[in-house]
């Protein structure tokens, strides 16, 4: 409805003229309440009319082609507002860094200013040491794509247990809230698909690998961007002149198809091998890396080669391979980060390696326990990926445990020989039975991964699986298996009773004569002892208190 006194030349008017909107030529008040209005129709053509107050009900102005002013002016703030909001990145270019609650260091913002954020669409692998911050730098990156308008759907994949961590972070620094995808979320989707009804998504690396019914969802969305945390757990392996893709490893590919920007997080990506390296390159450009040079390689385990070496221990030239990725992957190490006065961000590292040899008893159960370990390894090639799997965790499990203690490994080969022989009872009776045999083992999946498990989980897992899992197909291979078995339990324990540690014998002497072992004052420094066994905890206890002479916390 609109009054007699919003009329006014210019105007146009419907409800003069039927529902055409007529144009007010003249106005011409009489009073208060008539006024004699002079139009022209769309056609043209002149007219005029006397209005009065009772007819304003079926009036009203046409506003299609009209600018008249009237709009609520708190409305008309917001909108400006939310315009110059949109367009702020064009005037402050680190605008994610301004209205975050982050303070970023030097090589945070050249990661995602210099090195990311010029690629669009990005494919890049980031692979600082770890201690960088690459989630500061993920979330930098995200609030900036955000705010530049070229991000609308994110998902983040990372391990199961660092899933909250993600979210908490995001929402704590960045004021960005993501959800996290679980199975209620999943079932509670009212498309049936819960990754097209969430723009901001954490999921669990395992739940999307290990799931085809979720890939199948996964498949029928698009993203503006894909992180991957931890990436390195998505490589592929060459071996034999094959390549071998893991569940991760398809995932990886599944994501990278359904985003149009790619970001992988890893402070490893290289294991040391070339092949495998170009494979998981391959994740952030499949045309450009993907036809590896597989060289065939003989797999075998000698007693030169540490049985518990780790992809950290790999030199730091290994991580400069012979093709060129400087435009795809940044990587830098702790001595490379600075603060923006130039300090070091970390303290200087100084490492020292303590070498020592073994002594010959020690040397025998090391070459001994070597050679049962890969005659094992050779019998389960003729077995079924499962059980081949457990047998081939099971027997490097053993040989990590040589490498940390006499005792470790007694404990080890004991509970073993102990297990396969009540298993070989077992068989027995079977056999007398039926007249079959039945092979026992705990399955362990093709991506298995220890960051999945809490460290009693995982001890646990690794005492079942070691404790059973047997490459002997037979009840008499088995026999003979336990009789070997009880040759390397008898000399380890001979080892254990003679004293001979020589690794205990270094710290041993590490702790009463090395003098970084003690302050300026004389008091002892602290000291952290890592061991990844609880065997060789209890050993280790059990030899500093004597040694030192003390009940205290060890």
């Amino acid at each position: 409805m609109a009054k007699l006194e919003d009329i006014r030349v210019g105007s146009r008017i419907r409800g003069v003229v039927g529902n055409d909107p007529v144009t007010a030529i003249a106005v011409e008040w009489f009073g208060n309440f008539a006024l004699t209005l002079t139009y022209k129709t769309e056609d043209g053509q002149l007219g005029s009319i006397m209005l009065y107050r009772d007819m304003e009900q079926n009036l009203s102005l046409a506003k299609d082609n009209q600018w008249t002013f009237d709009a609520d002016a708190d409305q008309l703030k917001l909108v400006s507002e939310a315009y110059r909001i949109n367009l702020a990145h064009l005037f402050d270019p680190y605008l994610a860094v301004r209205t975050s609650a982050v303070e970023p260091l030097p090589h945070q913002i050249s990661a995602v200013y210099q090195d990311m954020l010029p690629q669009m669409p990005l494919r890049f692998v980031l692979a600082d040491d770890p201690g960088a911050g690459k989630t500061i730098m993920a979330g930098l990156l995200i609030k900036e794509m955000l705010a530049r308008g070229d991000l609308k759907r994110c998902l983040i994949v990372c391990p199961g247990n660092l899933v909250e961590q993600w979210q908490d972070e995001l929402y704590r620094k960045f004021g960005l809230s993501f959800t996290i995808l679980t199975n209620d979320l999943l079932n509670a989707a009212v498309t049936r698909n819960a990754f097209k009804e969430n723009d901001l998504l954490i999921a669990r690396l395992d739940q999307l690998s290990r799931n085809e019914d979720i890939q199948a969802l996964l498949s029928e969305v698009s993203w503006d961007l894909v992180v991957c945390d931890e990436a390195h757990k998505m490589s592929a392996t060459v071996f034999g002149g094959e390549a071998r893709y893991t569940k991760r490893y398809q995932l990886g590919r599944l994501l990278g198809d359904t985003t149009e920007n790619l970001l992988l997080m890893t402070a490893t990506p290289h294991n040391g091998k070339p092949e495998d390296f170009q494979l998981f390159m391959a994740l952030v450009d499949r045309d450009r890396f993907a036809g590896a040079n597989h060289r065939k390689k003989q797999s075998r385990i000698t007693a030169s080669v540490p049985p518990d070496a780790l992809i950290h221990d790999v030199p730091e030239n290994v991580f400069k391979p012979d093709f060129d990725v400087s435009d795809v992957m940044r990587r830098l190490v702790k001595e490379e980060l600075l603060r923006f006065d130039g300090r070091p961000l970390f303290p200087e590292r100084i490492a020292q390696t303590i070498t020592y040899t073994l002594s010959p008893d020690e040397s025998d159960l090391y070459q001994m326990v070597t050679d049962y370990v890969r005659d094992q390894f050779n019998l389960a090639e003729r077995l079924d990926g499962k059980r081949k799997n457990s047998v081939g965790f099971a027997l490097t499990v053993l040989q990590r445990r040589l490498a940390s203690s006499p005792e470790a490994i007694y404990q080890s080969l004991h509970r073993r020989r102990e297990r396969l022989k009540s298993r070989l009872q077992e068989i027995e009776d079977d056999i007398n039975r039926t007249g079959g045999y039945a092979s026992l083992y705990t399955p362990i999946a093709d991506d298995f991964d220890e960051d999945d498990y809490t460290e009693e989980e995982l001890e646990s897992m690794e005492d079942e699986v070691m404790d059973t899992a047997s490459a002997s197909a037979t009840a008499d291979e088995l026999r003979h298996e336990i009789e070997i078995l009880g040759r390397l339990e008898a000399k380890a324990d001979a080892v254990r009773k003679s004293g001979e540690d020589r690794k205990w014998e270094e710290l041993s002497r590490l702790l009463q004569d090395n003098e970084d072992m003690f302050g300026p004052d004389g008091r002892r420094e602290k000291l952290i002892v890592f061991t990844e066994h609880k065997d060789t905890l209890e050993y280790l206890a059990t030899k500093i208190r004597g040694l030192l002479g003390s009940d205290g916390e060890l």
